[in-house]
Order: structure tokens, then sequence, then C-alpha cells
């Protein structure tokens, strides 16, 4: 809910319903001081990653209503804004949501995957899209980051 909030912050105290990039690093850095700029950019493009702002070349605009969103009075936001989502807890988690199971039994049974059926030589990240695909879970939009993730080592 944080990014969400620090997304909606800008158009729902300026008023607008679309931004450019400059105004809105302009809002968080030197506006409200929360962030420097390069903090500012992370956060833009963390937001657009996560579906909650839309880019069209020139503007940002909102993919939800601002007005959704409640600003406490004082809000600063943290640190976590700036943290990427992390693809690999995510699948494991919503497996573990539609299995009602710990997530602790979904790794297991990822580890299971990958010593069992592949002598140890596959990858988490293949072997957890596997068990989401054995349970009929829906993790299709994952998938990208996920072979991202692979390739990259990001492990």
């Amino acid at each position: 809910m944080t990014l969400k909030t620090a997304v909606a912050a800008p158009f729902r105290h300026l008023r607008k319903a679309s931004l450019k990039k400059s105004e809105l690093v302009y809002y968080y850095a030197l506006d409200r001081k929360w962030m420097s700029t390069e903090q500012a950019s992370i956060l833009l493009k963390n937001a657009e990653d996560e579906g909650l702002l839309v880019h069209d070349g020139t503007v940002y605009t909102l993919s939800f209503d601002p007005g959704s969103v409640t600003i406490p009075l004082g809000y600063k936001p943290t640190s976590a804004v700036f943290d990427r989502k992390d693809v690999f807890s995510e699948v494991v988690n919503r497996i573990a949501r539609a299995l009602k199971k710990e997530e602790t039994e979904v790794i297991a049974e990822m580890n299971r995957v990958i010593r069992e059926g592949f002598d140890g030589n596959l990858l988490p990240e293949a072997a957890i899209a596997i068990v989401a695909r054995r349970h009929n879970v829906p993790v299709d939009d994952c998938f990208p980051e996920l072979e991202k993730s692979m390739r990259k080592g990001d492990r």
C-alpha cells in the first residue's frame, strides 16, 4: 500500500490527472523533500513495473482512482517504495494461498521437484513454475520476470 500511496500523493495534492516526469521528480525530491531525484526516478520505474503508473511517452497517469487512496496527514513514504517486488516470493505466496498451505510446504514441494525430477539440475524459478502448473495456479503474468531472473542469476 505504501507504493500506491506514494504514487497517488502528487496527483491528489496537485489535483491533476496526468503529470510529466519532471513534475513528479520535482514533487518528490524538491517540493516535499521525501527523496533524492535518483530515488524519485526509481520510485516511478517501480510504480510503472507494478502497473500503478502508465507512461505514454510524455506524461504519467494513474491506473487507479487517486481518490481511493487515503493519504495520512504528515505522510512520508518509507524506503519500501524503492524495493523491487520479488517475483519468486510472489509465486510461492500465490501457490500457498491457492492450496491453503504454508509457504514452507510449497518450497518443500519445489525442492522435491528439483531433487527427484531433475537430480538437482533445475533452477528454483523453473521448479516453482512447474509446481504452479501442477496445481493449476495462474501465474502466467510472472513468467517473464521469472525467466529474466534466471538469465541474470538473481538468486
